[in-house]
This record gives structure tokens, C-alpha cells and sequence, in this order.
């Protein structure tokens, strides 16, 4: 007898070749079949879920939901299983000093969180992050990775001001030394809101980057950014994607342009990931949510199991936790997120204010993580979750 059993969505799961009208049964919180016309008798509780969308668990794999410590921290579970996504990355929200934070955070969390550590010691507890030499402490940065082995599974850098005024390559060099001395990923996030160092910079970073790593915000119009001054790809970009590194989209509230990721799309350098870069204001006030990023995706011109993969297995590969996450295979985690995609007549705005009209909308419906059962809360916006509605000879 299965303990749930999800009837007639449309499941997109393009790991497994999956993408028509099934039912997925689930059994001591792991994928137990997937298959039409799985009888009700079977189960214990039958959710019918026609005409949503189910797919793997939603993973955001750049996210600050380190609550209570740093005052940008979404509540996790607000973030995570309340919004449609099963699992977050946090992407360096603690450094070596601040990690012990997470001690008080994680038990209470119904959302799988995967911390990134930050080089800088004191993470983002304060902006700017690394204000001298002194903020990077390479030997403790690398003892607090290995002593949580297995649940930190990156170092973050950010190639911003002032970190590069004080300590130029250094920075990110010593981040990638401390990564590989624990075993695991670097995550670096490009592009310098303050607008303040040579966008040159770029080069040797992306020539610093091995497979594996994550290249973050890579939409960005801040200087940094994989395109030069005449909106070309650097070449070092293609060849960072084509030897195996991650480029993951990452809106935030500073890093997110429409015009340069068309630029970027239209040369032939896809993202891996999509994430939100979320915080409590930019929850609020330009990121929104997971699905409102994947909307914009379906904007942008990508297929609905092209937005999928980006949101689930590329990042459960990109972490490395495919082994159980990323997918609806049988005998998976039943981390699983029901969708609503909705046909309407929307505007999406970049953080440069530019708009993109959008005919689709995802929003969530009900998560499964581990095979438990959560409801989505109100929404992010004053009418729930819906982006905001394209009025009659507005925009685009």
C-alpha cells in the first residue's frame, strides 16, 4: 500500500524521458512508481491533481535563508517548501566565524538546506563582506568545510568592491585553494554592483574556474560580466561552460538583465541553473519567487522541460546530490513539486526595470519533501502569486 499517491498530472521529468499524463505513487518517502493508471484502492491518501504539473523537487541553488543571523535571511521554509522548492543552496550566507549559526537554524527546517561557506569569515553578516586581508582566514575557512564534510559543499567568493580593491585575485584564489583543499565546490558570483573595478577581471577568473564549479549571476549588466563592451562573450566563458563549469542565472536585487541574457542566449551559451539570489527585500520587491524565475524563462522563449531540468537536475548535478535529488526515478527521495502553469497576460520586470511579457505563469501548489506534505503560503505579493498583470498598451 503506498502512503500518497499524486493522480493525473502532467509529470515533466526530463531526466527520466518523462513528460505526459501520470500518476506517481509514494512509499516511506521515496518515489514508489510512476505510471498511468495507478488504482486509488492502492493508496492510502490519493491527491487528484489533474491538469498541474508535477515535477522533481524544486531546487533553488543560490538562495540566503540564514535567518535571525543575517538580517537579509528568508525563513527557509518560506522560501523552500512553502513556495513549490524542496531544496535550497545557500549561497555563503555564513563564513567560518558565523557557520555555528546554522546549528539553530537547520534542525528546524523542513527544507533540505545545502550551506555554502563563504571565504570571507563573517560571510554576510555585514556588507561590505570583506572590508581587509584580515576578513579571509584560509586555515580556518578550510577546518570549518572539513569538519562539516558532507553538509557544506562549497566555498563562495563575489568579485565585488571593496574585496577587490584590497585584495585583487588573491580573493577568489584563495577561495578556490580552500575549496579544493576540503574536497568541494567554488561558487563565485561576478559582477560589481558598485561599479568600481576593471571589468577585465573576468578573464583570469573564468581561466580560474575548474569543471565543477559555479559560475553565479552571469546575467548581470554590472561590470564583470561575461560580455565585453560590444555585448560579445569573452571567449574564456565558452570555454569555462564547455570544460565542465556550472552557469547558473541568479536574479538577486543588483545582477539580473533581460537584454544581456538575450545577448548571451543568442550567442549559444545556455544557463545550467536557474535561482533567485533571494533575500527578504528581494522577496518583496524584484525576485519574488523560484516559480516567478522560471516564468521568466518561458518569457525568454525556453520549453517548459528546458525550465524543469534548469530547476531541478542540472542543479542536483551542478551540487552533486543527483544520487537522490533532481529526479522522479523509482526509489528516489519523493522530493516533488506540483505546479499550476497558468495562461494569462502577465509583465515581468528585470532589476534594470525593463519589462518582458509573459502569456504563462507557474505557481506552486503542493510540495512533497520526503514524502511530506506542505501547502504553499499566500504569496509574495499583495494578490498571492501571480506576477504582476500587463495592462492595455503598456509595455512590450
Amino acid at each position: 500500500m503506498y502512503d500518497l499517491l499524486l493522480k493525473g498530472g502532467r509529470v515533466v521529468d526530463p531526466s527520466g524521458g518523462l513528460d505526459g499524463v501520470l500518476d506517481v505513487a509514494v512509499e516511506d518517502g521515496k518515489i514508489a512508481r510512476v505510471a498511468a493508471g495507478i488504482a486509488p484502492s492502492e493508496a492510502v491518501r490519493t491527491l487528484e491533481v489533474g491538469g498541474k504539473l508535477i515535477t522533481p523537487g524544486l531546487i533553488d541553488v543560490h538562495a540566503h535563508v540564514f535567518e535571525g543571523v543575517n538580517r537579509t535571511g528568508v525563513n527557509p521554509d518560506l522560501a523552500g517548501v512553502h513556495s513549490g522548492v524542496t531544496t535550497i543552496v545557500d549561497a555563503g550566507s555564513a563564513g567560518a566565524a558565523t557557520f555555528g549559526g546554522w546549528r539553530h537554524i537547520l534542525p528546524q527546517c523542513a527544507t533540505e538546506i545545502i550551506p555554502f561557506l563563504h571565504i570571507c569569515q563573517t560571510g554576510l553578516a555585514t556588507l561590505p563582506d570583506i572590508i581587509a586581508e584580515s576578513s579571509v582566514n584560509l586555515i580556518v575557512t578550510v577546518k570549518v568545510a572539513t569538519e562539516n564534510h558532507g553538509l557544506i559543499r562549497g566555498i563562495k567568493a563575489r568579485m565585488v568592491s571593496p574585496a577587490l580593491e584590497i585584495m585583487g585575485m588573491e580573493m577568489p584564489k584563495l577561495a578556490k585553494r580552500a575549496a579544493r583543499e576540503a574536497g568541494i565546490k567554488l561558487m563565485v558570483h561576478i559582477g560589481d554592483t558598485e561599479k568600481r573595478y576593471d571589468p577585465k577581471v573576468i578573464h583570469p577568473l573564468l581561466d580560474l574556474l575548474e569543471p565543477g564549479d559555479i559560475l553565479t549571476h552571469y546575467f548581470t549588466p554590472n561590470p564583470g560580466g561575461v560580455l565585453d563592451g560590444n555585448g560579445k562573450l569573452v571567449p574564456e566563458a565558452r570555454e569555462a561552460a564547455n570544460r565542465g563549469v556550472w552557469f547558473d542565472t541568479a536574479h538577486g536585487r543588483m545582477n539580473f538583465s533581460f537584454d544581456v541574457g538575450r545577448k548571451i542566449i543568442d550567442q549559444g551559451l545556455l544557463p545550467h541553473c536557474i535561482s533567485t539570489d533571494l533575500t527578504v527585500p528581494g522577496r518583496a520587491m524584484t525576485v519574488h519567487s523560484m516559480t516567478e524565475m522560471m516564468t521568466r524563462f518561458l518569457g525568454l522563449g525556453f520549453t517548459v522541460p528546458q525550465v524543469v531540468t534548469m530547476s531541478t537536475a542540472n542543479p542536483a548535478k551542478a551540487v552533486g546530490v543527483d544520487g537522490r535529488l533532481g529526479s522522479l526515478a523509482v526509489g528516489r527521495q519523493a522530493d516533488v513539486s506540483v505546479l499550476e502553469l497558468k495562461q494569462g497576460d502577465w509583465v515581468v520586470y528585470d532589476i534594470l526595470g525593463s519589462a518582458l511579457r509573459v502569456d504563462r505563469a507557474f505557481a506552486p501548489h503542493l510540495t512533497l519533501k520526503r514524502g511530506r506534505l506542505f501547502t504553499p503560503d499566500f504569496g509574495p505579493r499583495p494578490w498571492g502569486w501571480w506576477p504582476d498583470r500587463a495592462v492595455a498598451g503598456g509595455c512590450c
